[in-house]
């Protein structure tokens, strides 16, 4: 059943690969750009500026400048590794993830002069997907230094907040983030794409929405920062800002700067998960999707999902049955050790099956689970005795957020490499 799972995972990223998507979304001919029922008349331009920012940064520009031959394009991309060949009339920048590097203030700084004093006859196309609030920044001020902003992001992914929460703060503490990108270019026409590894109801998270109206204030920033008890955690630049309240508020939905702008998702959660559904069909099992755990904490989503396994197998006795799920979970972390919140979530579901007929997957589909180099893990109802065999307690792994070492010993990682792509995680718990 592992097997079956990790295969189920990977053909589903196959068909997630944005070689294979894009063409069939955006279109163009020598007079017309088109993306659903926008259309944009190519010949009122005299310039096609692209910026593309995050994991998969390289993979929609190319596939961008391809469609849109034989217009020619230019532009920048800013992603987390540049792959060997370098796609022409592209400056390409290697920012850090998952905190950002001197690259990744310095492609802020080209963007921010790039996307300057442009008028209304330029057509820019952003293409925005998972990463890009670390890969491509610049902090709001500046006296907050590189070091202190690295410290900043470190705090975010480990103090337990979700991805709304994060990229709320991030926002008002960038000088190209929260629609501050788009203000810079304005009036220029602007041409959102992007892939979401957000939540579906907040786009403007997508890389902590660069190009898009903010709909969140600094009052959510002080009530966030609040609820965690951050304040005495953030690096002293920002802790400043905070007690001296010189946090600049970030442009808001119905401001003139966005009124020549439009903004479109290409791939999401959804996408990933219905093709997920559709691959499990083919298996014959019965199949039920659950999305309402998206942003919980961990644990809660573990015994939720446990228990609308058990009852799908009351209802269908005698049948293999699969919970299918997607979103991302919270998970602070709590060791030293390497790993990421699917490795985590599957060390845990591991100790609740065991001796059980049930198997688990959780994986990201951008490859990386957290500072791990594994996607994510697998288990079954043998894990944890396998793992006692080896002399292994879990729960010890647990407490060092180390499931990736945990995982390795058995086994049972997923193992892809960097995709390029980055749809949030998939997660499937089977039962027989």
């Amino acid at each position: 059943m592992k097997a079956t799972l990790s295969q189920l995972f990977t053909s589903t990223l196959e068909q997630l690969s944005l070689d294979k998507v894009m063409p069939k979304r955006l279109a163009a001919n020598a007079a017309v750009l088109q993306f659903g029922e926008e259309r944009i008349e190519l010949a009122a331009f005299r310039k096609i500026i692209v910026v593309a920012i995050g994991k998969a940064a390289c993979q929609m520009a190319e596939q961008t400048a391809e469609i849109l031959k034989p217009h020619t394009v230019s532009g920048m991309i800013v992603t987390s590794a540049l792959p060997s060949g370098r796609l022409t009339n592209f400056m390409t920048y290697e920012g850090g993830h998952p905190y950002p590097n001197e690259q990744s203030v310095w492609s802020a700084d080209v963007a921010r002069e790039l996307l300057s004093d442009l008028k209304p006859d330029y057509l820019v196309i952003y293409l925005l997907s998972g990463g890009g609030s670390a890969i491509f920044e610049k902090p709001i001020s500046d006296g907050i230094s590189l070091d202190d902003s690295r410290e900043f992001f470190r705090l975010l992914v480990t103090c337990g907040a979700n991805i709304v929460e994060m990229n709320v703060l991030r926002k008002h503490f960038s000088a190209v983030k929260g629609g501050r990108l788009a203000e810079i270019a304005h009036p220029a026409k602007q041409l959102t794409l992007y892939v979401s590894d957000v939540p579906a109801d907040r786009p403007s998270t997508v890389a902590s929405g660069p190009t898009m109206p903010d709909e969140s204030t600094v009052g959510d920033c002080y009530e966030i920062v609040e609820r965690l008890k951050l304040k005495e955690r953030l690096p002293r630049s920002l802790r400043v800002m905070f007690d001296e309240q010189r946090i600049p508020e970030t442009p808001k939905p119905g401001s003139e700067k966005f009124t020549n702008s439009s903004w479109h998702c290409l791939l999401g959660n959804q996408d990933g998960l219905d093709t997920l559904v559709s691959a499990t069909l083919l298996e014959g099992w019965v199949v039920d999707t659950d999305l309402s755990v998206d942003d919980w904490p961990l644990q809660k989503a573990v015994d939720h999902l446990l228990a609308r396994l058990g009852t799908l197998r009351q209802e269908n006795p005698g049948k293999t049955v699969a919970i299918l799920t997607g979103g991302e979970l919270s998970c602070p972390v709590t060791g030293d050790g390497m790993g990421g919140r699917n490795q985590a979530f599957v060390i845990s579901c591991a100790k609740r099956i065991t001796g059980q007929n049930i198997a688990v997957v959780s994986a990201g589909t951008d490859g990386i689970d957290g500072n791990s180099p594994a996607a994510g893990a697998l288990a079954d109802g043998e894990t944890i005795q396998r793992a006692r065999d080896l002399g292994m307690d879990a729960a010890d792994f647990q407490q060092r957020s180390d499931s990736y070492h945990f995982f390795e010993k058995l086994g049972d990682l997923i193992m892809t490499g960097p995709t390029g792509n980055n749809i949030r995680d998939l997660r499937a718990l089977v039962a027989w």
